[in-house]
Order: C-alpha cells, then sequence, then structure tokens
C-alpha cells in the first residue's frame, strides 16, 4: 500500500506532460489530487519528496514543448556559427517577416553580405530578420517550412533554455559522430557549461515502464560539463553549413520524432561539396556588421553587439545599454502566440485593463445570481441562455441545419403527392380510351384487320418506293452511259482534226520556204531533171550557132541564167547544175 501511494504524484507528472505537448495551447493546470487520494498520501510522503512532487507539476505545466520536439526542432540549424544562429532563433520569432524575407531573396538571389541588409532597411521587418538578408541559403531553408519557424520561434520564446540546451546535446552527438571539427571554414572551442546543465539536467519526456511494476519513468537528458562554441575562422566571412541532420548526430535517438532536412538551393553549394555523412560548405560570406548578434550560453540568452546594430542600421538606432536581445511584439504582425504565459508577457494590453471587468458586471455576485437564472430556466423546460460566444454559433447552426431539413421533409411530401396525383390521372385516361375503344371481340377483330391492312399498304408502299428507286438509279446510270460515249465521240473527232490542223500546217509551212539547191532532188523526180537538162542542152546549141555566124565575138566562157520557177529546189538546182556543165563544155 505504501508504494501504490508513492506512485500516484509520478502518475499525474506524465499526464500533464501529455496534455501540454498535443495541444500546443496554452498550459494545462495541473490535475488535482482527489481528495481521498489526497488524504491517504499525505502520512506517507516525506516533507523533501512533496515539496518535489509539487515542483515538477508546475514545471512541467509550463513546458510547451518537449526535449524531443525540441530537438527535432533545432536539428536543421543547431551546426550553425554562433553569431548565425543566434540570428535564426530571434528572427524566427517574427514568422510573417521571415516569410516576406524568404520571398524577397528568392526574387533577388545575387544580393548578399551587408549589401542585401541595406536594400530592404526600408522593409518593415524586424531588424533580426532583415540581417538574415544577407544569408539567402539561409532564408532558402527557412522559406521552405513556415510552420517549422513559427514553431521555433515559440519554443525560444516560451522555453529558450531549452532550447539552448537542445542545441548544446545535438552539438556533442556530432562531436562524438565525428562530424564536428575545426576545419578551414569553422573553429570550434569549449568552454565550461553553466552549473544548470552540469548539476541539474532537464528531464525528458516520461515513459511507461512495462516491466510489471505498473509506473512511469522519467530519463533524464546527458549533462555535459562543457559547451561547445561554434565560430568562423574568418571574422569577416561566415560560411553556412549544408548537412542531413538523421545522419550528421550519428544514430537519432527520438525516432519518433524524426529530424526534418530543409536542402538549399543547388546553386550555393556546388555539386561535390556534399558529403554522404556530415557537412557541406558552399560559397563563403563576406560581412562586416551583419551580424550584431550572438549566443550567451552562460545565461541562455542573445547578447547584442550595439556598434554593429547602429553601423547597419542606420534609421533604427539603440542605445549602448540595450545589450540583450528582447521581442518586440509589435513587429509580430498579429501571428498569435502559443502559449499563454507567451500571451500574458506580449499581448498589447493598457494598463489596469482587468478593472474593466467590474465595470461589465463581471463580479461574483453577478455571476451566481446568472447560475441560478440558468438553472430555472432549465427546470421550466426553457433552453438556458449560451454561455459562450461559440455555444451561441453551435446552436445557430443547429437551428439552421434544423429549418433545412424541415424544408426537406416538406418538399418530399409535396412530391409524394404530385406523384399520386398524376397516377390517378393517368389511370382515369386509360379507362376513358377503353371505354371510347368500345371494347370487344369485334373491336378488337376490326383493330387487328385494319392493322394488317396498314401493314400491307405500308409493305406495298415500301417496294413501290424501291422500285422508284431503282428506276432512278438506272435512268441515271444510262445517262452517265451516255455521256461517256458522247464524250469518247468527241476526243476521237478532236484527235483527227488535230492531225488534220497539222498537216495542213506542214503543208502551208513547206510552201512558205523559199527554194534551195538539193543535191538529192533530181533522184527523187527524175522526169523533171531530164527535162530541164535538155533546156539546157538546147540553149548551149543554140548559144554555139550564134557564137560561129557572129565570128568569134562573144566571149567562149557563155553562162545561161534563168529565174528559178515555183515547181521546188530540185529543178532550181538541176537547172543551175545543167548550165555549168554546158558553159564547161563550152570552155572546152
Amino acid at each position: 500500500m505504501p508504494t501504490r501511494r508513492l506512485l500516484l504524484p509520478h502518475l499525474v507528472v506524465p499526464i500533464v506532460l501529455a496534455c501540454a505537448a498535443c495541444s500546443k495551447e496554452a498550459p494545462q493546470a495541473p490535475a488535482a489530487t482527489p481528495p481521498a487520494a489526497a488524504t491517504a498520501a499525505a502520512p506517507a510522503t516525506p516533507p523533501a519528496a512533496a515539496s518535489t512532487a509539487a515542483a515538477a507539476p508546475a514545471a512541467a505545466a509550463d513546458r510547451v514543448f518537449s526535449h524531443e520536439e525540441l530537438a527535432q526542432m533545432v536539428a536543421p540549424i543547431a551546426l550553425y556559427p554562433d553569431p548565425l544562429l543566434a540570428q535564426v532563433l530571434m528572427a524566427a520569432t517574427y514568422p510573417g517577416d521571415v516569410a516576406d524575407a524568404a520571398t524577397w531573396s528568392k526574387a533577388n538571389p545575387k544580393a548578399t553580405g551587408d549589401a542585401a541588409v541595406k536594400q530592404v532597411a526600408d522593409q518593415p521587418w524586424d531588424p533580426s530578420v532583415q540581417a538574415l538578408a544577407a544569408f539567402p541559403q539561409v532564408l532558402a531553408t527557412l522559406g521552405q517550412d513556415p510552420g517549422w519557424v513559427q514553431r521555433l520561434g515559440d519554443a525560444f520564446l516560451s522555453q529558450p533554455d531549452d532550447v539552448m540546451d537542445a542545441v548544446q546535446v545535438l552539438r556533442h552527438k556530432a562531436q562524438d559522430a565525428g562530424n564536428l571539427a575545426n576545419n578551414d571554414y569553422q573553429k570550434i572551442s569549449t568552454q565550461p557549461a553553466p552549473a544548470r546543465v552540469a548539476e541539474a539536467p532537464a528531464a525528458e519526456a516520461a515513459q511507461y515502464d512495462d516491466s510489471g511494476a505498473g509506473a512511469y519513468s522519467t530519463p533524464t537528458q546527458q549533462a555535459y560539463t562543457d559547451t561547445i562554441v561554434i565560430e568562423s575562422a574568418d571574422p569577416q566571412v561566415v560560411y553556412v553549413p549544408s548537412y542531413n541532420p538523421t545522419t550528421a548526430y550519428g544514430a537519432w535517438s527520438y525516432p519518433s520524432y524524426p529530424p526534418p532536412y530543409y536542402p538549399p538551393p543547388s546553386a550555393y553549394y556546388p555539386v561535390g561539396t556534399a558529403l554522404a555523412r556530415g557537412l557541406a560548405w558552399g560559397t563563403g560570406v563576406a560581412i562586416a556588421d551583419s551580424l550584431w548578434g550572438d549566443m550567451d550560453w552562460n545565461n541562455n540568452d542573445v547578447n547584442i553587439n550595439v556598434s554593429n546594430y547602429n553601423s547597419i542600421n542606420s534609421n533604427r538606432q539603440i542605445s549602448s545599454n540595450a545589450n540583450r536581445w528582447e521581442h518586440n511584439s509589435l513587429n509580430r504582425d498579429g501571428v498569435p502566440y502559443r502559449d499563454q504565459r507567451s500571451r500574458d508577457q506580449y499581448s498589447n494590453r493598457l494598463a489596469d485593463s482587468g478593472s474593466r471587468d467590474h465595470l461589465r458586471g463581471d463580479d461574483p455576485a453577478r455571476a451566481r445570481q446568472r447560475e441560478q437564472a440558468r438553472q430555472s430556466m432549465q427546470g421550466r423546460g426553457m433552453e438556458a441562455p449560451a454561455r459562450t460566444n461559440r455555444e451561441a454559433q453551435d446552436r445557430a447552426n443547429r437551428a439552421r441545419q434544423d429549418i433545412a431539413q424541415g424544408g426537406g421533409r416538406d418538399a418530399q411530401r409535396d412530391r409524394a403527392q404530385a406523384a399520386q396525383r398524376d397516377r390517378a390521372q393517368t389511370a382515369q385516361r386509360d379507362r376513358a380510351d377503353a371505354a371510347r375503344a368500345g371494347g370487344g371481340r369485334d373491336a378488337q377483330r376490326e383493330r387487328a384487320q385494319a392493322a394488317s391492312q396498314d401493314r400491307q399498304r405500308q409493305a406495298g408502299q415500301q417496294r413501290d418506293h424501291q422500285r422508284a428507286q431503282q428506276q432512278q438509279r438506272d435512268r441515271a446510270n444510262q445517262q452517265r452511259s451516255a455521256q461517256q460515249r458522247q464524250q469518247a465521240s468527241q476526243h476521237r473527232q478532236q484527235g483527227a482534226n488535230n492531225h488534220a490542223s497539222r498537216d495542213h500546217a506542214r503543208q502551208q509551212q513547206q510552201r512558205q520556204q523559199r527554194p534551195h539547191n538539193d543535191a538529192f532532188a533530181g533522184a527523187q523526180r527524175p522526169q523533171q531533171s531530164r527535162q530541164q537538162a535538155q533546156r539546157g542542152h538546147a540553149s548551149q546549141g543554140h548559144s554555139r550557132s550564134r557564137a560561129q555566124s557572129g565570128g568569134g565575138r562573144q566571149q567562149a566562157s557563155h553562162q545561161v541564167n534563168r529565174q528559178p520557177q515555183r515547181s521546188g529546189g530540185g529543178q532550181q538546182h538541176a537547172r543551175s547544175g545543167g548550165a555549168q556543165r554546158s558553159g564547161g563544155g563550152h570552155r572546152r
């Protein structure tokens, strides 16, 4: 019995932890211990144990995220250099501004360093968000999951100590896995851990012990005696590491909460620089004053370098004493806070605003009167007024649904009545038609005969129609055949005419040509050739007789020239040849 009494406080703690982790809203009040259990447990609980048990539910009630969830959230950025990590944590508390900055950086991918920060100086963003404009690869990572950014900022506002402890736990895991060491891009150093982490590590989420005891065990987070500090090898150049959280920290300790991986664009990390296990480095970003925050591991806070801040934020100067970061709720742009403590701390409520409740009548006496009136109305069968606006809205929605369902039933009833009336009218028409038809065997026989005659008439009409169509097709075929024959005759006549025309044209061309000497003309027309030769000989004889009678006054080389006749070129050639021969003989 004493053992079971001691388990009751431990049972209360896990229940409250589960409620706070699942709701992600306002922390729940510690579950009240039943009076009987409290009375029974009081004698057996020592004073020290009772104070510890009372403090545990209070701490669990203030916790918004469990250690597993915090490790899951900070895994993608835990290995960033300390100044860049501080800048990311501060900017995450303004998720709306981060989303706008990521959009701007995507539209201006070549803007980096201090020049990019000065370009966004006129943007209505918080200075911590403006500083990230110098690192487009970081904004590309944050812009992939706005929900993760908001949860990270809420965790840093409500549990800054737990967030920074989760970062240190993961850094030690990466160092143990061989993925965190000095190189040309970063410098790793250690410093003594705060006493809170080394001596009293925070407890992780409770797990049920199924060994038979039926109780919850509370494993503790591993404690480290030193704090790992990551700095850039060159203070003026910052290299942003890229890594896969599922492998960079060795075997992941929380399988139920796997870390997300947001790979940056390949433009910032050339191919071949990434490692299967470890960190990849892209092009360094040259800066002077863009990073003005740094991690304060001893106080779990962020320190501000006022000189760098005022140098890069010329239009938002701060005093030299403002060397610790403070969240500005005016730059959150209406994004609600996750837990009640943050809402109370950062809500923009005026002083003494709680005293207005008394002016509205919200005092205990009025509350009791309203409750009594509500009970009286319920006793009389009347519905009590709604307690909240949500309840009133639910009632109004139910009333609208009832009205809609009632209207649907009326419409269904009207449709049924209309269908019944239609059926009655149809039956009445059928009976009237039967009465007009006469209804008997004679009427049926007459209707059958009439139907047969109609069928025969329709068949005859169909045959006549088919015959007419066939005749029409035959006439069309005949007409086509006649046309084809006529076209063939015309083609033949046209061909004959073409031959006659060609022959006539050839003859005309031959007649129009001038005669020409043709050596073969005499062979073609021998009779004409002999006649021409005889005429030539007669001419020659007549010439010789005249020469002899004239006493040789004429020259021996007399030649007879005659005009060519139209009989053709062959005759001309024959006459010329004969004259030449006669002349030659005369010369002899």
